[in-house]
């Protein structure tokens, strides 16, 4: 089985144990609360960042609006996820820049993303995939780990993984499966001890073989 032939399978096995592939972040599909979900993830529970964000947006429902925000207001109410006071200035800097350049919206160029404070290309795959519909390969804890035991990436490195799976997923896949690789991380293929007996993939993995 090709590398290819493997990605394939992984992609028709995952779709078939998850047929709901969801982003994890309760965005609403609202490019701007996707982003500044994003960022707040970092190092962070997608449970705590969707619980954050409910009074978050109704205290600032636009980029303008938190652009502006006074120091430590924006801080407080973005406490409890970690890194806080960074994680302020990015978002600060972040909706600045999409208020003063891009007329409150979210672009979708790779390039205009990752000119925005807090976005890397993890966050602008994120962004591109869910909302414009143009693919991209999320490169986070789960896709990295499992993607090198699959054999799929040579390595455990976000820009590598980025890149080996770009060239074995098609486009119009990559989103939805690195959602569901998400939902397998948590369930099946766990940084530790993995559940190999109930993996569908098991027959291609070589991990488990060993």
């Amino acid at each position: 089985m090709t590398l290819k032939e493997k990605a394939l399978f992984a992609v028709d096995a995952l779709e078939g144990l998850y047929p709901e592939a969801i982003c994890s972040l309760d965005h609403e599909g609202d490019p701007y609360k996707l982003l500044v979900m994003a960022v707040l993830s970092a190092q962070c529970t997608d449970a705590r960042v969707n619980a954050v964000s409910v009074p978050l947006f109704e205290k600032y429902p636009t980029p303008d609006l938190m652009a502006a925000s006074p120091e430590g207001e924006l801080e407080g109410l973005i406490r409890s996820v970690g890194l806080y006071n960074s994680k302020a200035k990015n978002l600060r800097l972040a909706c600045r820049r999409l208020t003063d350049e891009y007329g409150g919206k979210v672009p979708s160029d790779m390039k205009d993303l990752l000119s925005l404070g807090g976005v890397g290309r993890k966050v602008a795959n994120l962004i591109r995939g869910d909302l414009y519909g143009l693919g991209g390969i999320v490169a986070d804890t789960h896709c990295m780990r499992i993607s090198l035991r699959l054999g799929l990436s040579p390595k455990k490195d976000p820009l590598v993984t980025e890149k080996a799976l770009s060239a074995l997923i098609p486009i119009e896949k990559q989103s939805d499966f690195c959602h569901r690789l998400v939902l397998f991380g948590r369930d099946i293929c766990t940084a530790r001890s993995p559940k190999c007996t109930l993996c569908p993939l098991k027959g291609v993995c070589p991990s488990a073989e060993a």
